[in-house]
């Protein structure tokens, strides 16, 4: 009697069919779609340099021939290229990113406007870009007397300001941060971090011209912050 073909169990707990095994063909297109997505976090996440076809098939459970099956779609969209039997992203993965910007403010934008109503500050979603934030959605509120004006793409170090310091907070530590004075004199703001949504370092933050009840206005920016998560998500 012949004992039926191993399953291969990559990384993750997916099991992935052995050669051989009958498939249904939308199952078989939806194991083809979730393989090469594997494969391609398989060269994001490698440690090495560039992973070679090796490392990618131990990396994702297939063999090498499947691996270079996959890798043929992923060159032909420009989000891997190969040298030799080295694999590294290719530039779609930046066209890619270019359109996650436009995603987030589509997505922020309601949360915002409410926000930005409730404490009669300007509100904002800010998203870190390597060691700076940039600020990539502003809402205005609409019935102040004065306030401040805030553009997006502004940019500042991460590590200042509240919509800076936020968006590296940890779920252990303070629900929000406050701030004065620290990118513009006289400014005042309270942001809290955006979390849940994978790849994505970010804070949602009020700024105004006048001092802020955190203790009121801390909870409402941290709503605003799950809504946003949960919209992204």
């Amino acid at each position: 009697m012949v004992a039926p073909a191993a399953r291969r169990r990559p990384p993750g707990g997916s099991t992935t069919p052995a050669e051989g095994d009958d498939v249904p063909a939308g199952r078989e297109r939806s194991l083809t779609l979730e393989r090469g997505l594997a494969l391609l976090q398989a060269v994001a996440d490698a440690e090495s340099d560039a992973p070679s076809i090796s490392d990618l098939a131990t990396a994702i459970g297939a063999s090498r021939a499947a691996v270079y099956r996959m890798l043929g779609p992923l060159q032909a969209r420009g989000l891997v290229r190969r040298e030799g039997s080295k694999v590294r992203l290719g530039l779609g993965v930046l066209r890619l990113a270019n359109r996650v910007l436009p995603q987030v403010r589509f997505a922020a934008l309601p949360s915002l406007r409410i926000l930005a109503e409730q404490v009669g500050a300007t509100a904002h979603i800010t998203v870190a870009d390597g060691m700076d934030a940039q600020a990539v959605a502003v809402v205005e509120p609409s019935w102040t007397a004065f306030h401040v004006s805030y553009r997006v793409g502004t940019r500042h170090p991460v590590r200042f300001g509240a919509a800076g310091r936020a968006i590296d907070l940890a779920p252990q530590d303070a629900a929000w941060v406050v701030s004065c004075g620290e990118l513009q004199t006289g400014a005042h703001g309270v942001a809290a971090p955006v979390m849940g949504v994978d790849g994505l370092r970010a804070s949602v933050g009020v700024v105004a011209l006048a001092p802020l009840d955190a203790e009121v206005v801390g909870p409402q920016v941290l709503r605003a912050a799950e809504d946003i998560a949960a919209a992204l998500s």
